[in-house]
């Protein structure tokens, strides 16, 4: 994949749609707003079940701190990706760390749910709760970042 602050004239062609002519790297509005929507949706789904679980307060910290950890983690890992097809410098240490911390964050999730004295509905609830919020996080981020780099551009 190419990078994209190395696009030219010939690569970079703009999509004319009526009047308006749009980047074609630029997110739409609609992709923007359903990653929005689905960060939104998988964060508070997984805060609400925890606030009605029936669970130690310690365990309930537990599983919140997870999620925070594994959003963190997943931006990080698509910071770092993105930042290396860019050409921009990564260390192998922080790209290693960013990766280490996504799947320990997974990993983690998986032991305490697998130990959890749970229903196998309320399991998958939060797996999937998770999973959601962690995808989200990624399309988000991309989506900051895609806009960001074009509105530079721009300028």
């Amino acid at each position: 994949m190419e990078p994209l602050q190395n696009r030219t004239e010939e690569n970079s062609s703009l999509l004319k749609h009526g009047d308006k002519i749009r980047n074609p790297f630029k997110p739409t509005a609609a992709f923007i707003g359903a990653s929005w929507f689905a960060l939104l949706t998988g964060m508070v789904g997984y805060c609400i079940g925890l606030w009605n679980a029936s669970m130690a307060l310690n365990e309930k910290g537990y599983y919140f701190t997870i999620l925070l950890f594994g959003l963190f983690a997943v931006i990080s890992v698509q910071k770092s990706v993105r930042d290396r097809v860019e050409g921009l410098a990564v260390t192998d240490l922080y790209y290693g760390l960013s990766w280490f911390a996504t799947i320990a964050a997974m990993i983690l999730l998986t032991i305490g749910l697998w130990n959890a004295d749970l229903a196998r509905s309320e399991k998958g609830f939060y797996a999937m709760a998770f999973c959601l919020s962690m995808f989200s996080a990624i399309a988000v981020q991309k989506n900051t970042r895609d806009a960001k780099m074009i509105e530079d551009k721009e300028l």
